[in-house]
């Protein structure tokens, strides 16, 4: 069992912690950002920082910016493309037919010649 006068969480001879030991905190401006969610984040930076022009929000991770009036929206998420779809924006049916029958007749002239058993 623990006395009743007993200090917890500190050492002995140590002073009272605040401000004259850590010297004074550096000039701050702080920033409200605010996202199409109607959140509002707080955010404190250096005076002499630049403040970016967006911010993910914590609560929803929609992009916020610093303006109430004029929040950003959502990014816009393209769809998840196969390998046959990029071949497709680059090659058109007749170019791809005609690839087709190249490698056709290469591996055909290969299996004739033995290079190929299968």
């Amino acid at each position: 069992m623990m006395a009743a006068g007993a200090i917890r969480g500190s050492r002995i001879g140590s002073g009272p912690m605040g401000e004259a030991e850590r010297g004074d905190a550096a000039p701050r401006q702080t920033v409200t950002y605010y996202c199409i969610n109607d959140h509002d984040t707080v955010l404190h930076f250096a005076i002499e920082a630049t403040m970016p022009e967006t911010w993910d929000c914590p609560r929803c991770g929609m992009p916020a910016s610093p303006d109430a009036n004029n929040r950003p929206t959502a990014p816009k998420v393209a769809p998840y493309k196969t390998h046959l779809a990029y071949v497709k924006e680059r090659r058109s049916e007749d170019e791809a037919a005609e690839l087709l029958t190249e490698a056709i007749a290469t591996l055909r002239a290969k299996r004739k010649s033995g290079e190929v058993i299968f």
